[in-house]
């Protein structure tokens, strides 16, 4: 449930009154369809909150001003891309749910050749945590195997999440779950130590690809297949249809015998695309 503390007004900030129904229908049928986020009444709130500011920012004085210039053809060059950014849902961290980046590194990778360059794509990156924990673990396994090599592609709905992903600099505190000796390796500390950020080292930024992309889309605009697909954390906010569309397209997009890592609140049981589960929430293709 959408807590009190979400509105605008709980911290003591002026707003509009409430969005009318048929504006809360406008957005949220465009959002679903579009998107495939599920936007239900009960996240009216909470999608107020979000697009205050951009009202704010635009000086409308209600919803209804906004979502009309939303959808006209000024709006949709210059705003749209600014609204998705704000309803959308951005929650990362380095090494979330560890144990799928230990199956990479212990059972995956010893198993594969390395004669070929491995694709990985992190689809639904957010602001980069997850490509640079797998950057990470890659060179781990390349320390003991140099022969292997590997690039990712790293793709978000987000503009603003993905300029932050490539910009690559995180609060001390956000890299507390990544390994020391990984640190070492792998980042950098701000010279000003007050600051207490650190940035992730060039050559592993070079590893990665970040583009905007819409798992929405018939074919992601991706000509490429992938080894490993990470899609962690992602269809919680996709209604059960679009989870199965979705996956029917990381089936065509993975190599014969890739895998897919999905979320642990995640599951394919009961949809009719061929996976088969080696793990928890880690499937391979059929």
């Amino acid at each position: 449930m959408q807590s009190v503390s979400d509105h605008p007004a709980a911290n003591g900030i002026a707003y509009p009154a409430p969005i009318s129904e048929r504006d809360f229908q406008r957005l949220s049928s465009f959002i679903e369809r579009e998107l495939g986020i599920k936007m239900p009444i009960a996240k009216k709130i909470m999608l107020e909150s979000r697009l205050a500011k951009r009202l704010r920012m635009h000086g409308f004085s209600d919803y209804g001003e906004y979502v009309d210039f939303v959808f006209s053809e000024e709006g949709t060059r210059a705003e749209l891309i600014h609204m998705i950014d704000a309803v959308t849902t951005n929650k990362t961290d380095f090494f979330r749910e560890a144990d799928h980046f230990d199956y990479l590194l212990n059972v995956y990778l010893p198993s594969v050749p390395t004669s070929e360059v491995l694709r990985f794509w992190s689809a639904g990156c957010s602001t980069g945590e997850e490509p640079y924990t797998l950057a990470m673990v890659l060179e781990e396994f390349r320390r003991g195997s140099p022969s292997l090599r590997y690039g990712i592609l790293a793709t978000d709905i987000s503009t603003k999440v993905l300029s932050k992903a490539q910009e690559a600099v995180y609060e001390e505190e956000k890299v507390v779950p990544v390994p020391w000796d990984y640190k070492k390796r792998y980042m950098l500390k701000s010279k000003d130590t007050a600051a207490r950020i650190v940035r992730i080292k060039r050559e592993l930024r070079e590893k990665i690809e970040f583009r905007r992309l819409n798992l929405m889309d018939d074919d992601f605009g991706i000509k490429e297949r992938f080894d490993v697909i990470f899609c962690r954390n992602v269809i919680i906010y996709f209604d059960r249809p679009t989870q199965e569309r979705l996956m029917g397209k990381f089936h065509a997009r993975l190599k014969d015998g890739g895998l897919l890592f999905l979320g642990h609140s995640e599951t394919m049981t009961g949809f009719g695309v061929p996976f088969r589960s080696l793990a928890p929430t880690v499937y391979r293709k059929e």
